[in-house]
């Protein structure tokens, strides 16, 4: 695989104007194009496994284009991916941190080194722009790295304590629980797979993958790295296919010890209650989000208005924290929707491999099919249609999955829409009163991922952040208004119907969540750790 200079591109990139990314993101979508339609094996210990039966890995741009094909694993593959890992973790777990650490982070290395490949087939997989792919590739990276650092700086958490007598030594211990299951989402495929499993494994536990069948590619490609890097077989398994089975045995298993779950509240919120029915097993669910940004009359419009937009309708409106509501106060709200308007009517819907192109398709024909009931919803309700409301269709989109970027007026803020998650581009934008009556609308949701404010007003912007019930939150961020959060950089997690554990991913006490504590008391010498 080629290998291109290293550029370091976040959420937050604003710009992709540099001839160099784009003359490299270009020949890697050439050597991407000309890979298309392998068929990929599932890794389960040291094997790679196929079955009879397989699926195809289709191309939300263009549903003509098989991306890959992969194994429709069985119940038995993820039984025998979990005895696997089981077996795998004894070594991985007596192997001394600091070993761990440095195959981890000779992976994250391997990543940044390949960003322009990986980030060009997920774009191709998935429809991210040319950025949002490469910030999901290298954030990937950087959670190995950052996790790993703060493993590091922990000293691999272990901590003497008190005692009692003279001849006795006690320390604290946190230990790997054995054998996680990690159900990633198509949205972030590299980074919400990696992330997970990489704190896992950092902290000495084995993982068995099951990537999201819109974009197992992507999950494989981490897995790759991993191999490269000189990971054990076992370590790190990965098993393709549905979620009534693959996922259901990871669910059922008496083998998994614990679990990560990225997706729906629905989903999420089943496996967290199934996951732990017969005893306590650790669960760590992120489920979403109805986001809200908050403009007050002392906000500077332009950079409320480029903000929302980046947050609404970077990457389609499919990510969790994407900004879906807006509470305007009225004084400026008719000048705040022209200029949001205005800046999201240049975004260039397309293929998202062209460089011009900022916004591609969504997922499949499911999501598309939300934003057309979407639209239909606000027009039925009185809503007025300020910019969009339509699926392109043009002879270089008719067979991909294209809504454009659509913001609604006018809907009465107890309208569903302010309340349903869509993962679509959609926003809808209400008028208020005041800063509290804002405030009292953006908490009224069962969510509480992100939300954002833009005011000047010290007095208003400590109020947002006293009130607001979300787990990452921003003031006057024109990089997005809700969304862009980076490892080491902002801890990102949700409250309430959100997230289940109240510890955040890319934050610093994410991997203590794959460990268990344990309280060693010695008489005599005291223990040696590694």
């Amino acid at each position: 695989m080629a290998t291109t200079p290293r550029m370091k591109i976040t959420y937050a990139t604003l710009s992709a104007d540099n001839e160099e990314l784009q003359t490299s993101f270009d020949a890697a979508v050439e050597r991407a194009r000309a890979g298309l339609g392998r068929t990929y094996p599932m890794l389960i210990g040291g094997e790679e496994r196929m079955r009879d039966e397989t699926f195809e890995d289709r191309s939300p741009i263009d549903t003509d284009v098989v991306i890959a094909r992969f194994p429709v694993g069985t119940r038995e593959d993820v039984r025998d991916a979990i005895a696997a890992a089981r077996a795998a973790f004894p070594a991985w777990r007596n192997t001394p941190w600091r070993e761990r650490l440095a195959i981890l982070r000779r992976a994250a290395d391997l990543i940044s080194e390949r960003q322009f490949d990986y980030a060009a087939l997920m774009a191709l997989e998935v429809g991210k722009n040319r950025l949002e792919a490469l910030g999901d590739v290298e954030e990937t990276a950087d959670l190995l790295r950052y996790y790993g650092d703060e493993f590091e700086k922990a000293d691999g958490f272990v901590k003497p304590l008190g005692s009692l007598s003279p001849i006795e030594s006690t320390r604290s211990v946190l230990r790997p629980y054995g054998v996680f299951g990690v159900i990633s989402p198509f949205n972030f495929p590299m980074a919400l797979a990696g992330g997970p499993a990489g704190g896992a494994m950092i902290a000495g536990n084995t993982v068995v993958l099951k990537p999201s069948s819109d974009a197992p590619l992507s999950g494989w490609k981490f897995g790759e790295a991993l191999r490269d890097a000189g990971l054990p077989d076992g370590v790190f398994n990965l098993v393709t296919g549905p979620g009534e089975t693959v996922g259901a045995e990871l669910q059922e298993n008496p083998g998994i010890d614990g679990m990560v779950f990225t997706g729906s509240y629905e989903v999420g919120m089943k496996l967290y209650r199934s996951f732990t029915k017969d005893y306590p097993r650790p669960i760590i669910t992120e489920m979403g989000g109805k986001n809200p940004a908050i403009v007050t009359r002392h906000a500077d419009l332009d950079e409320a208005a480029e903000g929302v937009m980046r947050s609404a309708f970077g990457f389609d409106g499919q990510k969790c924290s994407a900004n879906s509501r807006v509470y305007v106060e009225k004084p400026v709200a008719a000048e705040f929707v022209a200029k949001l308007v205005e800046k999201a009517r240049d975004i260039t819907v397309g293929d998202p491999t062209q460089r011009e192109t900022w916004m591609g398709p969504v997922i499949n024909q499911r999501a598309l099919d939300t934003f057309q009931r979407a639209v239909d919803d606000a027009k039925a309700s009185g809503g007025s249609i300020a910019l969009g409301g339509e699926v392109l269709r043009t002879a270089d989109t008719e067979r991909g999955f294209f809504p454009t970027p659509t913001v609604v007026t006018g809907l009465p803020l107890e309208h569903r829409l302010y309340r349903d998650e869509l993962f679509v581009p959609f926003l809808v934008v209400g008028e208020v009163d005041s800063l509290d009556e804002a405030l009292t609308e953006a908490n009224a949701s069962e969510y509480g991922l992100t939300a954002g404010i833009f005011s000047h007003d010290d007095a208003e912007v400590q109020r947002f952040l006293d009130t607001i019930q979300a787990g990452v939150v921003y003031v006057n961020r024109r990089a997005g208004a809700t969304t862009g959060a980076w490892p080491g950089i902002q801890s990102f997690g949700g409250w309430k119907g959100s997230g289940s554990s109240g510890k955040s991913g890319l934050g610093p006490y994410y991997v203590q969540q794959f460990l268990r504590e344990q309280s060693q008391t010695v008489i005599g010498d005291e223990p040696s750790g590694q």
